[in-house]
C-alpha cells in the first residue's frame, strides 16, 4: 500500500524532507496560495494545527501556482507572507504542481483515487486531503470546506489512531 510515508518533499528553505517523519500521525495535506479568495483559510488551518498537534495531527501546506497564478512568490516570499499575515507555524513546502504531467508525486497519488477517495484533478487552491495515521486517505475536501468543518472527522481519526497505537503496544507486550 502506498502511503504518505513513501514520499519526500522540499521544505520552503530547500531541505529535502522524508514524509515518513509523519508516519503514525493524522495528516491534513492542503494545496495553498497567497493571493486566493480562500487564503484566509490559513488561519483555520493554523488553528487546527495548534489545537490537535499534541494529539497527533500534522497540517502540511503545499503552495501551488497552477490556479490563476495565485501563488506568484518564491519560497522566501511565501514564508514571509504566511508567517506575517497568518502566523503559520505548520510545515510548508516548496511550490508544487498538483495536476498534470509535472504533478508532484505525492499529489499524483492523492488525485489517483487511493483508498476509494474520489479521483480526479484538484479543482482549485485549498483542496484538502485527510490521511489517517495508518497511511490511508480518509477524505478529500473541496476548497469551500472551511478547516473548522473538519474538526469532527479529525477528532475521529485521532481517536482511531490512539486505539491503534494502544493495540500495537499491547501486542508488543
Amino acid at each position: 500500500m502506498t502511503s504518505l510515508a513513501d514520499f519526500t518533499a522540499t521544505s520552503l528553505d530547500g531541505e529535502e524532507v522524508d514524509l515518513a517523519r509523519y508516519d503514525g500521525q493524522v495528516a491534513l495535506v492542503v494545496n495553498t496560495a497567497s493571493e486566493c479568495g480562500f487564503t484566509p483559510q490559513y488561519e483555520g488551518l493554523e488553528q487546527l494545527w495548534r489545537t490537535y498537534r499534541d494529539d497527533g495531527l500534522v497540517v502540511l501546506g503545499f503552495p501551488c501556482n497552477q490556479f490563476a497564478g495565485q501563488e506568484p512568490g518564491d519560497e522566501a516570499e511565501i514564508a514571509r507572507f504566511c508567517t506575517a499575515r497568518f502566523g503559520v507555524t505548520f510545515p510548508l513546502f516548496a511550490k508544487v504542481d498538483v495536476n498534470g504531467p509535472d504533478a508532484n508525486p505525492l499529489w499524483a497519488w492523492l488525485t489517483s483515487g487511493p483508498d476509494g477517495v474520489p479521483a480526479g484533478d484538484v479543482e482549485w487552491n485549498f483542496t484538502k486531503f485527510l490521511i489517517g495515521a495508518d497511511g490511508r486517505v480518509v477524505g478529500r475536501y473541496r476548497s469551500r470546506t472551511e478547516p473548522a468543518e473538519l474538526a469532527e472527522v479529525i477528532e475521529a481519526e485521532l481517536a482511531r489512531a490512539g486505539d491503534t497505537l494502544r493495540e500495537r503496544r499491547t501486542a508488543r507486550g
